[in-house]
């Protein structure tokens, strides 16, 4: 009987993965571009590495993130535009967080001619709980609102100013609960699109130093 995959043994595990991977190179990946060929490869890989070590659940369509039992998304991206995509599911998330724990790498890649092999160098694997994965600037333009004893309309203003994706009865339903309950100081940046547009550099930069962003490698 293989172990349940825990969260620390996800983190551990994701420390030596990157080591491994960064140590290996992959005919495969020759010429390759597309970052989303990349992350599903090695999305796939560590997903089996894993299978071969662990009892875990897959993601499933209906929670849509790659641990459920876990309440943990991964997401790969290359260091030249640290960023990535993830379902919208509320206009909340932007300010109360995406509801689940992010683990991220981020690789540069390189090609070698005369092997003809590509290389993935895992320069960071970071952990960004699910406390710290709400839109800086939203939730930093909140908190100082309610500091300075701002009222519904400031808050309401506020929202309009973000281009927060919300009808006028959400919103007016946000801007009563935001006094009540404040939101944590989140660490992406997440764009407005018809998908989420999660950008990591902040969490690359503060990985480490800020509760709640682990840095992993």
């Amino acid at each position: 009987m293989k172990p349940t995959l825990s969260l620390d043994r996800l983190k551990a595990e994701a420390q030596r993965f990157a080591q491994i991977e960064s140590a290996h190179r992959e005919p495969s990946l020759y010429g390759v571009t597309d970052g989303k060929a990349v992350g599903t490869y090695f999305e796939h890989k560590f997903r089996s590495y894993l299978h071969d070590r662990y009892e875990f659940a897959e993601g499933n369509s209906a929670k849509g993130i790659d641990f459920p039992d876990l309440d943990v998304d991964m997401k790969v991206t290359s260091v030249k535009q640290p960023q990535s995509s993830c379902p919208f599911k509320s206009a909340r998330q932007k300010i109360y967080g995406l509801g689940y724990s992010v683990l991220v790498f981020v690789y540069e890649k390189s090609d070698d001619a005369k092997a003809r092999t590509g290389h993935l160098d895992i320069l960071h694997a970071i952990f960004v709980e699910s406390t710290c994965t709400a839109d800086y600037q939203t939730t930093t333009g909140i908190r100082r609102i309610l500091e300075n004893n701002g009222n519904k309309d400031d808050l309401l203003a506020f929202l309009q100013e973000r281009m927060l994706p919300v009808d006028d009865i959400e919103a007016s339903s946000i801007a009563d609960e935001l006094p009540k309950r404040p939101p944590d100081v989140g660490y992406l940046t997440i764009s407005n699109a018809l998908q989420w547009r999660l950008q990591y550099s902040r969490v690359i930069e503060k990985a480490g130093s800020v509760a709640g962003i682990q840095r992993i490698t």
